[in-house]
């Protein structure tokens, strides 16, 4: 059999390797004769490449003996010298040139460009390419040829951690569509220019932060192709404050600026009636201190799949910067002898600290205190895009038994017990707020979370503290996680008395109730000015609100009988509304009963506040507030009507018109309390959407779009979306100003594209009124 060579054009694949077919002694002389005219060249290219992947076993010839051997059968070894000039030549080179390669790719990535400006990531001195989720960036591609969006296929492919997977969100596959939609990864061609084509990617608002590797994989009729890595084109990903959808954001642009980007700071100590200050340089923008701050995450052990999650990662990093059971970032030190490292009051940064950890592989750096750990907190935590602060709390309660009280015991003779006065109130103790909606708690308990990195005391086993909402523990609502009881005892415990009887137990002789969290202070917005948030971690000192909170949450520490209990629990209240709820631009009405199923009359005290909400739980701001003193009659039902008018909340609302009615209050004779909460929302009209006319594919056809502004003001720059699969694509039409409380009306024409049963969606979005929307089912008939 002659061998057989085959043009590349003509086969329907191309392999890596050239294909060689040996022929035997019975094939005919014509065959021969036929693989005479061709052997040489065939197998001058097969020597090629087997001098190519292999010049061990096949040497070049030396000049002074050139010779020609090619194996064509078991018996043939020598043949004429020939040639064919029509055989192609099968070497790697014209097999790549077949191939759609990436050339180059470009991110875009200068500090003053498109994408790190836009992003808020160009005050970080680094070239590497950062970004932030849930936001598109742009990058350019030079390909071997010009893309072919009809024949050519292109992804993105991303991949973090040492064991990236699909299913964990740490490879993640960016498929090329025509047009971008939010909450996924996607990219699409916005323009092209010859071999080169720029791409608008998305990401998702809860893709997992860290360094991802890029590369980027093409397939055409001749095969795929795969660019080969490149570290320069690393792509860091980190949390969106400015993004609505990320659980970190913050609405105000002067709170981000300081929380996120403010590099420099201010820290409290002292006590509180000599408050002293320090400048701390955050540094969070220096080079190497993101490769540091996700050097510490790395280091944790927690898998990356796991770092999309501010509550897990703030949670992780509360471990890390400390060194017990970790080897974290700062090895604490309160003995007063410091001679095998830093004395904790020459640091006046935390960049040298981060540098030094991830420079020695890990080795914790000493030493440290408080305020050290909560300077180190802030850097790591803005540096990742999670908006944070310092604070100090002076007089500041260290609860070791859970009890929720600062406890002192005494004996017989009124002496301290040393061995088990192990409670303590520090003088001052620094830790961090940071900011984030909670869905894993009840609404209202997003926003600012306590975060505490000194070692105090161990939480499921790790020395950490928190995420713990300050909502959560100005409430007393202790048995939500993570940690709010330790919280609650430094800012609001009270201090319990204890003294000895002569059976061995200990009866309580006296609290003190004013001694525990006071100046609660951090570092004001925009200014060095020093601003005192105590109030958002507790009410009044002595108000029934605040003694309210502090019973609550005492009554889930490991001393509840500190607490005289209330005599009865006979009263009882809720919150009803009527129907589907109050409409937008109408008064809010809600009634408030409360039950008395006691024999005797029961005077109550009752507060309530009313407050606006974002839909993640996030309290953005107090509406209104009121105490009622309420005298309910035996077997008594008491039916009290609540409202909020219209003018109260105009100016407050946000996106999903979302509120929450909290009431708390006692009752006199028995100290029962009372405590619930009522979230609700302001139900905005629907878009009415009609057909007009009969829809068949291909035939042109329309709706109207009709609604109602139920506000007594003035919308404006109105835009309505509308869109159908098969039906028609993602429109927005710009309608412009609704008067008070106007109709109108709008016609949108289309083409539809696919029979059957269809759904035509429409929306409405201005400054004024969102979460409006509507939706109607258009039946579809095939063309005739």
């Amino acid at each position: 059999m002659p061998v057989e060579t085959r043009s590349i054009r003509n086969r329907s694949a191309v392999g890596r390797f050239p294909s060689v077919t040996l022929g035997f002694e019975e094939d005919t002389v014509e065959e021969k004769e036929e693989a005479e005219e061709n052997d040489v060249e065939e197998k001058n290219a097969c020597w090629r490449w087997l001098q190519k992947v292999c010049p061990c076993c096949c040497p070049k010839p030396n000049e002074d003996d050139i010779t020609d051997t090619v194996v064509t059968g078991i018996d043939e070894l020598d043949k004429d010298e020939g040639t064919n000039d029509e055989n192609p030549v099968t070497d790697d080179g014209e097999l790549e040139e077949l191939l759609l390669k990436v050339g180059s790719i470009d991110l875009m990535k200068r500090k003053s460009g498109e994408n790190r400006m836009e992003h808020h990531t160009d005050l970080y001195q680094s070239d590497n390419f950062i970004i932030r989720r849930g936001q598109t960036f742009q990058m350019w591609i030079t390909l071997s040829r010009p893309f072919n969006p009809k024949s050519d296929k292109l992804h993105l492919d991303l991949k973090t951690g040492a064991l990236p997977a699909v299913s964990k969100g740490t490879h993640v596959i960016v498929p090329l569509v025509e047009d971008l939609e939010d909450e996924r990864w996607e990219a699409a061609v916005v323009k092209q220019d010859d071999k080169r084509i720029k791409l608008s990617v998305n990401s998702p608002p809860t893709a997992v932060i860290g360094r991802y590797q890029l590369t980027v994989e093409t397939n055409c009729a001749n095969g795929p192709a795969v660019s080969t890595h490149n570290p320069a084109n690393d792509i860091h990903m980190l949390f969106n404050p400015w993004c609505e959808d990320d659980p970190v954001f913050m609405d105000s642009e002067e709170e981000r600026q300081e929380y996120v980007l403010n590099d420099v700071g201010r820290i409290y100590y002292g006590t509180e009636n000599q408050i002293g200050v320090r400048t701390w340089n955050y540094g969070q923008f220096d080079d190497g201190i993101l490769a540091a701050c996700l050097f510490v995450l790395d280091k944790s052990g927690i898998p990356p799949s796991g770092w999309g999650d501010p509550v897990n990662v703030v949670r992780v990093i509360s471990a890390m910067i400390n060194s017990l059971d970790d080897r974290g970032v700062l090895e604490g030190n309160w003995s007063g002898d410091y001679s095998s490292g830093n004395s904790p009051t020459v640091w006046s940064g935390s960049v040298e600290i981060l540098k030094e950890y991830h420079k020695n592989s890990g080795t914790p750096v000493k030493y440290g205190q408080c305020w050290v750990f909560a300077g180190i907190v802030t850097t790591v935590l803005r540096c990742l895009g999670i908006p944070s602060r310092t604070v100090t709390n002076f007089s500041s309660a260290h609860d070791t038994d859970v009890s929720l009280t600062t406890d002192v015991y005494l004996d017989e003779n009124l002496d301290p017990i040393e061995n088990l006065n192990r409670d303590s109130i520090w003088n001052f103790h620094v830790w961090n707020d940071c900011w984030m909606a909670r869905p894993d708690l009840p609404p209202g308990n997003g926003g600012w979370q306590v975060v505490d990195s000194t070692p105090q005391e161990t939480s499921q086993g790790t020395f950490r503290c928190g995420p713990a909402s300050l909502a959560s523990v100005r409430s007393g609502q202790v048995y939500l996680k993570h940690d709010a009881p330790f919280v609650f005892a430094e800012v609001n415990s009270d201090k319990i008395y204890w003294q000895r009887n002569a059976d061995g137990t200990f009866s309580q002789i006296y609290s003190e109730k004013k001694v525990v969290g006071h100046y609660i202070s951090t570092k004001a917005v925009g200014s060095d000015e020093r601003n005192d948030i105590t109030h958002i971690y507790k009410h009044p000192e002595g108000s029934e609100k605040e003694r309210i909170a502090v019973e609550t949450a005492c009554r889930y520490g490991s001393k509840a009988e500190a607490y005289s209990s209330p005599i009865a629990e006979d009263v009882s209240v809720e919150v009803i509304m009527e129907g589907e709820g109050p409409k937008m631009g109408s008064d809010a009405e809600l009634s408030i009963v409360l039950r008395n199923s006691s024999s005797e009359k029961r005077k109550v005290a009752l507060h309530s506040q009313v407050g606006i909400m974002y839909y993640t739980g996030v309290h953005k701001a107090t509406v209104r507030q009121d105490k009622m003193d309420l005298d309910i009659l035996p077997n008594e039902e008491n039916v009290l009507e609540w409202a909020l008018e219209y003018k109260d909340y105009k100016d407050q609302l946000i996106d999903q018109a979302a509120l929450m009615l909290t009431l708390s209050g006692r009752v006199k004779e028995t100290q029962q309390v009372l405590a619930t909460q009522f979230s609700f929302r302001l139900r905005t009209p629907d878009l009415i959407i009609k057909p007009v006319g009969k829809a068949v594919v291909g035939q042109k056809t329309s709706v109207q779009i009709s609604f109602t502004n139920p506000l007594p003001r003035v919308l404006k720059a109105v835009i309505f979306h509308v869109e159908g699969l098969g039906l028609l694509p993602a429109q927005k039409i710009h309608y412009g100003d609704i008067g008070s409380h106007a109709s109108v009306s709008v016609t949108e024409h289309f083409v539809p594209t696919l029979p059957g049963p269809r759904k035509l969606l429409a929306s409405l979005d201005c400054k004024q009124l969102t979460q409006v929307h509507g939706v109607s089912e258009i039946t579809v008939e095939k063309a005739v």
